[in-house]
Protein backbone atom coordinates (compact mmCIF):
# COMPACT_ATOMS: atom_id res chain seq x y z
CA UNK A 1 0.00 0.00 0.00
CA UNK A 2 1.04 3.29 -0.72
CA UNK A 3 1.35 6.09 1.69
CA UNK A 4 -1.92 8.02 2.39
CA UNK A 5 -2.54 11.63 1.92
CA UNK A 6 -4.42 13.62 4.90
CA UNK A 7 -6.77 16.44 4.45
CA UNK A 8 -7.01 18.81 7.68
CA UNK A 9 -9.91 18.59 8.89
CA UNK A 10 -11.94 21.89 8.81
CA UNK A 11 -10.29 23.84 5.88
CA UNK A 12 -11.09 24.45 2.42
CA UNK A 13 -7.18 25.35 1.48
CA UNK A 14 -6.19 24.32 -2.03
CA UNK A 15 -3.31 21.71 -2.53
CA UNK A 16 -0.43 23.58 -3.52
CA UNK A 17 1.34 20.37 -3.85
CA UNK A 18 0.13 16.78 -3.86
CA UNK A 19 2.95 13.38 -4.46
CA UNK A 20 1.59 10.35 -5.54
CA UNK A 21 3.34 7.17 -5.25
CA UNK A 22 6.39 9.08 -6.14
CA UNK A 23 9.53 7.02 -7.04
CA UNK A 24 13.18 8.01 -7.57
CA UNK A 25 15.29 4.83 -8.13
CA UNK A 26 18.91 5.01 -9.89
CA UNK A 27 20.25 1.64 -11.48
CA UNK A 28 24.00 0.79 -9.89
CA UNK A 29 26.22 -0.61 -12.36
CA UNK A 30 29.73 -1.72 -11.84
CA UNK A 31 32.57 -2.22 -14.23
CA UNK A 32 31.49 -2.61 -18.12
CA UNK A 33 27.98 -1.80 -17.77
CA UNK A 34 27.14 -4.48 -15.45
CA UNK A 35 24.14 -4.09 -13.66
CA UNK A 36 23.95 -4.69 -9.78
CA UNK A 37 20.39 -3.34 -9.61
CA UNK A 38 18.75 -0.15 -8.16
CA UNK A 39 19.03 2.32 -5.37
CA UNK A 40 16.12 3.17 -4.11
CA UNK A 41 16.26 6.67 -2.84
CA UNK A 42 12.60 7.32 -2.96
CA UNK A 43 10.17 4.18 -2.83
CA UNK A 44 6.16 5.12 -3.22
CA UNK A 45 5.80 8.07 -1.44
CA UNK A 46 2.38 10.20 -1.20
CA UNK A 47 2.43 13.16 0.25
CA UNK A 48 0.12 16.89 -0.03
CA UNK A 49 0.73 19.93 1.07
CA UNK A 50 -1.79 23.08 1.19
CA UNK A 51 -2.00 26.65 1.32
CA UNK A 52 -0.07 28.61 4.05
CA UNK A 53 0.59 25.44 5.78
CA UNK A 54 4.04 24.23 6.73
CA UNK A 55 4.81 20.22 6.81
CA UNK A 56 7.81 19.02 8.80
CA UNK A 57 9.58 16.06 6.88
CA UNK A 58 12.23 14.87 9.02
CA UNK A 59 14.74 11.54 9.24
CA UNK A 60 18.40 10.50 9.07
CA UNK A 61 21.20 11.44 6.73
CA UNK A 62 20.51 9.21 3.60
CA UNK A 63 16.79 8.31 3.82
CA UNK A 64 15.93 10.31 0.40
CA UNK A 65 14.37 13.55 2.14
CA UNK A 66 16.96 15.86 0.13
CA UNK A 67 16.20 13.47 -3.22
CA UNK A 68 12.40 14.08 -2.66
CA UNK A 69 12.62 17.52 -2.66
CA UNK A 70 14.99 17.93 -5.81
CA UNK A 71 12.83 15.70 -7.45
CA UNK A 72 9.48 18.38 -6.98
CA UNK A 73 11.76 21.22 -7.86
CA UNK A 74 12.82 19.20 -10.88
CA UNK A 75 16.55 18.67 -10.65
CA UNK A 76 16.27 14.69 -10.47
CA UNK A 77 13.82 12.86 -12.84
CA UNK A 78 10.87 11.00 -10.99
CA UNK A 79 11.00 7.02 -12.04
CA UNK A 80 7.53 6.53 -11.20
CA UNK A 81 4.36 8.33 -10.04
CA UNK A 82 3.15 12.02 -9.93
CA UNK A 83 4.18 15.24 -8.97
CA UNK A 84 0.98 17.72 -8.51
CA UNK A 85 1.69 21.68 -8.21
CA UNK A 86 -0.93 23.88 -7.45
CA UNK A 87 -3.41 21.35 -9.79
CA UNK A 88 -1.05 21.52 -12.69
CA UNK A 89 0.75 17.94 -13.15
CA UNK A 90 4.15 18.40 -13.66
CA UNK A 91 5.52 15.21 -13.72
CA UNK A 92 6.36 14.83 -17.22
CA UNK A 93 7.17 18.42 -17.43
CA UNK A 94 10.91 18.71 -19.16
CA UNK A 95 11.18 21.85 -21.56
CA UNK A 96 12.73 25.27 -20.73
CA UNK A 97 9.14 26.94 -20.44
CA UNK A 98 7.90 23.89 -18.29
CA UNK A 99 10.90 24.61 -15.71
CA UNK A 100 9.77 28.09 -16.06
CA UNK A 101 6.85 27.95 -15.31
CA UNK A 102 7.29 25.03 -11.96
CA UNK A 103 9.98 28.25 -10.56
CA UNK A 104 7.13 30.46 -10.69
CA UNK A 105 5.63 28.19 -8.35
CA UNK A 106 8.12 26.15 -6.29
CA UNK A 107 11.79 27.55 -4.77
CA UNK A 108 14.38 25.74 -2.58
CA UNK A 109 16.36 27.23 0.46
CA UNK A 110 19.79 25.03 0.29
CA UNK A 111 21.20 24.06 3.09
CA UNK A 112 24.82 25.87 2.49
CA UNK A 113 24.28 29.70 2.50
CA UNK A 114 27.99 29.50 1.53
CA UNK A 115 27.50 27.60 -1.78
CA UNK A 116 24.28 28.61 -2.83
CA UNK A 117 25.12 32.19 -3.74
CA UNK A 118 27.72 33.38 -6.80
CA UNK A 119 30.41 35.11 -5.22
CA UNK A 120 30.93 37.11 -8.68
CA UNK A 121 27.38 38.10 -8.35
CA UNK A 122 26.11 41.04 -5.98
CA UNK A 123 23.27 40.46 -4.13
CA UNK A 124 20.74 42.82 -6.31
CA UNK A 125 22.15 40.49 -9.14
CA UNK A 126 21.62 37.76 -7.62
CA UNK A 127 18.08 38.70 -6.50
CA UNK A 128 17.10 40.62 -9.11
CA UNK A 129 18.49 37.65 -11.63
CA UNK A 130 14.75 35.54 -10.80
CA UNK A 131 12.91 38.52 -11.90
CA UNK A 132 14.41 39.01 -15.16
CA UNK A 133 14.60 35.62 -16.07
CA UNK A 134 10.49 35.47 -15.83
CA UNK A 135 10.34 38.92 -16.97
CA UNK A 136 8.89 40.34 -13.91
CA UNK A 137 9.07 44.42 -14.31
CA UNK A 138 11.61 46.79 -16.01
CA UNK A 139 14.97 47.81 -14.37
CA UNK A 140 13.51 50.11 -11.85
CA UNK A 141 10.63 48.23 -11.04
CA UNK A 142 13.37 45.31 -10.18
CA UNK A 143 15.69 47.40 -8.45
CA UNK A 144 12.41 48.76 -6.31
CA UNK A 145 11.41 45.06 -5.33
CA UNK A 146 15.03 43.61 -4.46
CA UNK A 147 14.63 46.77 -2.00
CA UNK A 148 11.56 45.03 -0.60
CA UNK A 149 12.36 41.84 0.06
CA UNK A 150 15.87 42.59 1.65
CA UNK A 151 13.51 45.26 3.94
CA UNK A 152 11.60 42.08 4.89
CA UNK A 153 14.49 39.64 5.68
CA UNK A 154 15.92 42.10 7.89
CA UNK A 155 18.58 43.71 5.87
CA UNK A 156 19.00 47.03 4.60
CA UNK A 157 18.44 48.11 0.79
CA UNK A 158 22.27 48.96 0.38
CA UNK A 159 23.02 45.47 0.80
CA UNK A 160 22.46 44.84 -2.96
CA UNK A 161 25.36 46.62 -4.15
CA UNK A 162 27.26 44.18 -1.59
CA UNK A 163 29.06 40.42 -2.49
CA UNK A 164 28.14 37.53 -0.84
CA UNK A 165 31.73 37.54 1.20
CA UNK A 166 30.46 40.39 3.35
CA UNK A 167 27.99 38.93 4.87
CA UNK A 168 27.93 36.18 8.10
CA UNK A 169 26.46 32.99 7.65
CA UNK A 170 23.01 33.91 8.47
CA UNK A 171 22.52 37.11 7.01
CA UNK A 172 23.75 35.33 3.67
CA UNK A 173 20.71 32.65 4.41
CA UNK A 174 18.48 35.96 4.78
CA UNK A 175 19.81 36.36 1.53
CA UNK A 176 18.86 33.02 0.20
CA UNK A 177 15.58 33.42 1.79
CA UNK A 178 14.47 36.32 -0.35
CA UNK A 179 15.68 35.07 -3.27
CA UNK A 180 13.41 32.25 -3.12
CA UNK A 181 10.12 34.59 -1.67
CA UNK A 182 11.07 37.26 -4.48
CA UNK A 183 9.02 35.79 -7.59
CA UNK A 184 6.51 35.25 -5.23
CA UNK A 185 6.26 31.58 -5.51
CA UNK A 186 3.15 29.27 -3.79
CA UNK A 187 5.56 27.15 -2.27
CA UNK A 188 9.27 27.05 -0.86
CA UNK A 189 11.20 23.62 0.05
CA UNK A 190 13.93 24.50 2.91
CA UNK A 191 16.43 21.60 2.76
CA UNK A 192 17.56 21.50 6.39
CA UNK A 193 17.77 25.74 6.35
CA UNK A 194 19.73 26.21 9.34
CA UNK A 195 21.61 23.06 9.97
CA UNK A 196 24.98 24.94 8.47
CA UNK A 197 24.39 27.89 10.83
CA UNK A 198 25.68 28.90 14.55
CA UNK A 199 23.05 27.82 16.99
CA UNK A 200 22.96 31.65 18.28
CA UNK A 201 21.28 32.41 14.59
CA UNK A 202 19.29 29.31 13.84
CA UNK A 203 16.27 30.74 15.87
CA UNK A 204 16.64 34.17 14.00
CA UNK A 205 16.41 31.87 10.73
CA UNK A 206 12.91 29.80 11.95
CA UNK A 207 11.33 32.62 13.15
CA UNK A 208 11.97 34.68 10.00
CA UNK A 209 10.62 31.96 8.05
CA UNK A 210 7.34 31.51 10.11
CA UNK A 211 6.63 35.81 9.83
CA UNK A 212 6.94 35.42 5.83
CA UNK A 213 5.01 32.09 5.75
CA UNK A 214 2.14 34.24 7.54
CA UNK A 215 2.78 37.53 6.31
CA UNK A 216 3.17 35.97 2.51
CA UNK A 217 0.40 33.23 2.81
CA UNK A 218 3.42 30.58 1.52
CA UNK A 219 3.52 27.24 2.00
CA UNK A 220 6.38 25.40 3.23
CA UNK A 221 8.12 22.03 3.32
CA UNK A 222 10.50 22.03 5.76
CA UNK A 223 13.52 19.24 5.45
CA UNK A 224 14.93 18.47 8.59
CA UNK A 225 16.90 15.95 10.51
CA UNK A 226 16.01 17.89 13.95
CA UNK A 227 12.52 17.37 15.32
CA UNK A 228 13.27 20.22 17.50
CA UNK A 229 12.91 22.57 14.33
CA UNK A 230 10.32 20.77 13.27
CA UNK A 231 8.08 20.50 16.32
CA UNK A 232 8.51 24.83 16.70
CA UNK A 233 7.09 25.77 12.91
CA UNK A 234 5.29 22.86 11.46
CA UNK A 235 1.66 22.32 11.24
CA UNK A 236 2.04 18.96 10.31
CA UNK A 237 5.07 16.05 10.06
CA UNK A 238 5.76 12.93 8.15
CA UNK A 239 8.32 10.61 8.56
CA UNK A 240 10.89 9.24 6.21
CA UNK A 241 12.90 6.42 6.73
CA UNK A 242 14.96 4.32 3.76
CA UNK A 243 12.80 6.14 0.77
CA UNK A 244 9.27 5.68 2.39
CA UNK A 245 7.04 7.43 5.13
CA UNK A 246 6.26 5.57 8.10
CA UNK A 247 4.55 7.98 10.02
CA UNK A 248 2.39 11.19 9.38
CA UNK A 249 0.07 12.86 11.53
CA UNK A 250 -0.36 16.56 13.02
CA UNK A 251 2.80 17.90 15.26
CA UNK A 252 0.98 17.15 18.16
CA UNK A 253 0.05 13.86 17.25
CA UNK A 254 3.71 13.06 16.20
CA UNK A 255 4.62 14.52 19.66
CA UNK A 256 2.40 13.47 21.70
CA UNK A 257 1.80 9.99 20.69
CA UNK A 258 4.17 8.60 18.23
CA UNK A 259 3.39 5.16 16.64
CA UNK A 260 5.91 4.09 15.54
CA UNK A 261 9.38 2.63 16.77
CA UNK A 262 11.90 4.95 14.80
CA UNK A 263 9.60 8.09 15.14
CA UNK A 264 10.21 7.44 19.23
CA UNK A 265 13.79 7.00 18.83
CA UNK A 266 14.15 10.17 16.60
CA UNK A 267 11.44 12.03 19.69
CA UNK A 268 13.80 10.56 22.42
CA UNK A 269 16.93 11.90 20.83
CA UNK A 270 15.68 15.58 21.14
CA UNK A 271 17.75 17.30 23.71
CA UNK A 272 15.85 19.61 26.46
CA UNK A 273 17.57 22.47 27.94
CA UNK A 274 16.18 21.58 31.52
CA UNK A 275 16.95 18.40 31.55
CA UNK A 276 20.65 17.47 30.37
CA UNK A 277 20.23 13.68 30.50
CA UNK A 278 17.79 13.98 27.67
CA UNK A 279 18.61 13.51 24.63
CA UNK A 280 20.84 10.64 25.53
CA UNK A 281 19.07 7.91 23.98
CA UNK A 282 20.62 7.06 20.26
CA UNK A 283 19.53 4.51 17.47
CA UNK A 284 21.58 1.49 17.32
CA UNK A 285 23.49 1.04 14.06
CA UNK A 286 23.15 2.39 10.72
CA UNK A 287 20.35 3.16 8.23
CA UNK A 288 20.77 0.47 5.64
CA UNK A 289 21.69 1.02 2.02
CA UNK A 290 18.73 1.86 -0.69
CA UNK A 291 20.11 -0.66 -3.05
CA UNK A 292 20.19 -3.40 -0.76
CA UNK A 293 16.94 -2.88 1.60
CA UNK A 294 16.41 -5.96 4.45
CA UNK A 295 13.31 -7.64 3.69
CA UNK A 296 9.91 -6.45 5.22
CA UNK A 297 10.20 -3.23 7.39
CA UNK A 298 13.25 -1.91 6.62
CA UNK A 299 13.50 -0.61 10.15
CA UNK A 300 13.32 -4.03 11.51
CA UNK A 301 17.36 -4.56 11.79
CA UNK A 302 17.54 -1.65 14.66
CA UNK A 303 14.35 -1.97 16.29
CA UNK A 304 14.24 -3.26 19.45
CA UNK A 305 10.27 -4.30 19.67
CA UNK A 306 10.87 -6.29 16.08
CA UNK A 307 8.39 -9.40 15.83
CA UNK A 308 8.77 -12.21 12.94
CA UNK A 309 6.15 -10.20 10.67
CA UNK A 310 8.61 -7.52 10.57
CA UNK A 311 11.40 -9.45 9.33
CA UNK A 312 9.46 -11.17 6.60
CA UNK A 313 9.12 -9.87 3.12
CA UNK A 314 5.76 -8.08 3.41
CA UNK A 315 6.22 -4.29 3.88
CA UNK A 316 3.69 -2.82 6.53
CA UNK A 317 0.62 -1.17 5.63
CA UNK A 318 -0.58 2.21 7.23
CA UNK A 319 -2.37 1.63 10.11
CA UNK A 320 -5.22 4.77 10.79
CA UNK A 321 -4.48 5.67 14.22
CA UNK A 322 -6.73 8.80 13.49
CA UNK A 323 -7.93 11.13 10.61
CA UNK A 324 -4.85 12.48 9.92
CA UNK A 325 -2.49 10.50 12.18
CA UNK A 326 -1.41 7.11 10.19
CA UNK A 327 1.92 4.69 10.54
CA UNK A 328 3.00 1.86 8.89
CA UNK A 329 4.05 -0.67 11.32
CA UNK A 330 3.18 -4.34 11.96
CA UNK A 331 2.54 -3.85 15.14
CA UNK A 332 -0.18 -1.56 14.85
CA UNK A 333 -2.12 -3.54 12.00
CA UNK A 334 -5.29 -4.82 13.25
CA UNK A 335 -6.00 -1.90 15.66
Amino acid sequence: MADVTMENPGTARPDILGIEDLKVHYPVRQGFGFRRGLLKAVDGVNLDLKAGECLGLVGESGCGKSTLAQSILGLVPASGGRIVLDGQDVSGASSHSDRLDRARIVQMVFQDPFASLNPRHTVGQSLGGPLKLHGIGNASEREDRVAEMLRKVGLRPDAAKRYPHEFSGGQRQRICIARALIVEPKLVVCDEPVSALDVSIRAQIINLLLELKNELGVALLMISHDLGVVEHMCDRIAVMYLGRIVEQGRWDEIFTAPAHPYTRSLIASIPDPMNPASGSIRLQGEIPSALDPPPGCAFNPRCSQAIAACRAGTVPEFSALSPTHHARCHLLQGL
